[in-house]
């Protein structure tokens, strides 16, 4: 039991930061609803949507890549975090060199030849790349902490970056107006170049917040040495690329939807989307603190005996708090909406969209699954697996997006997130029955997935969305489990 509690000691330390930290960044969706409009937030998810593609090609796998070798080649730690470092960092320096050269005709191709907003687009354009080149060379120190088992360290430095992202948003938002509105100190300078309710603000402080984290990082930064070993590299080269393109096709997953929405719908619709879309952030940041922690947990724990049923126990146990939380989310769906609007004005503007959050939940589920699953071609070295089951993803999104998205908008999106990540969850579990077998539960495992969905889908959709129906299934459910796992609890309970 020891395991486990360093394991979820771990995660919970990761979890704690990454749900602070995005509960922060929850709370200004209603204010970026209210004060942007539709429009303005959809081009604000057209460039995140960007920006995390780009993001997947700089860290280039490496990430991975890093633990993977920490690991493996335990007499070469240093070796393995400069090449890692070195590797990220030339391809993140040739990214930006690159883009600022060829500013105007990225900017020209994001706007479609229309050129009403050229200036402000080439700006956000500005923005982003150094803000993408600035997150790129993070990577590696960030996974160096996690490595060192600095959890609380990795966790101040994530809450620094979105508080002052924040703080600053809100400042331009609201605290430039009030001084300029009661000619406060600073509203001469202030009057002179600020703009009111412009988006770009809210990418200038997310720069700025990424600039803070970079400082931040420094003691990691001078722990680099600049040296290449190149052997080395050619073995990491060949573990990273299939890692990098399997990486880029999640992003795609993750992503390509809300380009296309761009390309085919409306940008109110791309706004309506992204909004609904936070809904779904409190699974996403469950999958987030699990990778955090199980990561280099996995690859440090790989060379015990008992590894695999620790493995299987792990994911069981994740199932069935991914699935709670998977009913629970539904079951206050009425509450958690005001998230995206608290006021009349945007109420059809923006709940017109709530039919997709069930579908973007089932995928966040599946995907979860996917995640932890997904040790298995990387501890065996198989990653090429890892690359053909993302790239028929990416092939499922693509294809069914084009179809669909015309025809229904944002639900299509919906209903290919669901489909695609369930299609690479049951081929993850597949394949790795068949090359590195590890003992899952899988009956029990089945029975809380589709318990949790019948009870999601009919608290949406049977008892439309009533919040005291929806409660009262969640804590049957609850109870359900507790009677059923009552040894474990007990055991854990002791502990």
């Amino acid at each position: 039991m020891s395991v486990y509690k360093k394991f979820l000691g771990q995660t919970m330390v990761y979890g704690v930061s990454t749900i602070a930290s995005r509960l922060l960044n929850f709370i200004l969706t209603p204010i970026f609803t209210r004060s942007y409009g539709a429009s303005a937030l959809g081009v604000f998810t057209k460039m995140y949507a960007y920006a995390s593609m780009t993001n997947a090609i700089l860290a280039f796998g490496m990430e991975t890549t890093f633990f993977r070798y920490l690991n493996k080649h335990e007499d070469k730690k240093q070796q393995v975090y400069n090449n890692s470092f070195l590797i990220v960092a030339f391809i993140a320096i040739l990214f930006l060199i690159t883009g600022l050269v060829f500013t105007e005709p990225i900017t020209k191709w994001l706007l479609n030849n229309n050129m009403s907003h050229y200036q402000d687009q080439k700006r956000y354009v500005q923005y982003f790349l150094w803000l993408l080149f600035s997150d790129a060379v993070c990577v590696i120190p960030f996974a160096r902490i996690r490595a060192d088992g600095k959890p609380f360290r990795y966790s101040i430095i994530k809450f620094v970056n979105i508080l002052s992202y924040v703080l600053l948003s809100l400042f331009f938002i609201y605290g430039i107006p009030l001084i300029i509105k009661h000619d406060l100190p600073g509203a001469a300078f202030f009057q002179g170049w600020f703009r009111d309710k412009w988006v770009g603000y809210v990418f200038i402080a997310n720069l700025i917040a990424s600039a803070l984290t970079f400082l931040l990082l420094v003691p990691e930064f001078l722990k680099v040495q600049f040296k290449f070993d190149r052997d080395l590299f050619k073995k990491m080269l060949s573990y990273s690329w299939p890692v990098l393109i399997a990486n880029l096709s999640f992003i795609v997953n993750e992503n390509l939807d809300k380009i296309l929405l761009d390309r085919y719908t409306t940008e109110a619709e791309v706004g309506i989307y992204g909004a609904v879309c936070k809904l779904a952030i409190f699974l996403s940041i469950f999958n987030m603190a699990f990778r955090l922690g199980a990561e280099p947990f996995f690859f440090s724990y790989a060379k015990n005996e008992n590894a695999k049923v620790t493995y299987a126990k792990i994911l069981e146990y994740f199932v069935i708090a991914l699935s709670i939380l998977f009913v629970a989310l539904t079951a206050n769906i009425e509450i958690l909406k005001y998230f995206i609007s608290r006021d009349a004005k945007h109420l059809a503007e923006y709940w017109v969209g709530l039919p997709a959050v069930p579908y973007l939940l089932v995928g966040y589920v599946c995907l979860g699954i996917y995640m932890n699953l997904s040790i298995w071609y990387r501890l065996s070295d198989q990653t090429r697996f890892g690359l053909y089951i993302s790239l028929i993803g990416a092939s499922i999104t693509i294809v069914f997006n084009i179809i669909l998205i015309p025809k229904f908008s944002y639900m299509g999106s919906a209903w290919v997130s669901m489909a695609t990540y369930g299609t690479m969850m049951i081929i993850s579990y597949i394949l790795g029955q068949k090359y590195y077998p590890i003992p899952y539960n899988l009956k029990k495992i089945l029975a809380y997935l589709i318990i949790s969905i019948i009870l999601v889908f009919s608290s949406f959709f049977v008892f439309n969305r009533n919040i005291y129906m929806g409660n009262a299934m969640l804590i049957a459910f609850v109870a359900g489990i507790a009677y059923f796992e009552k040894k474990d609890l007990v055991k854990i309970l002791k502990r």
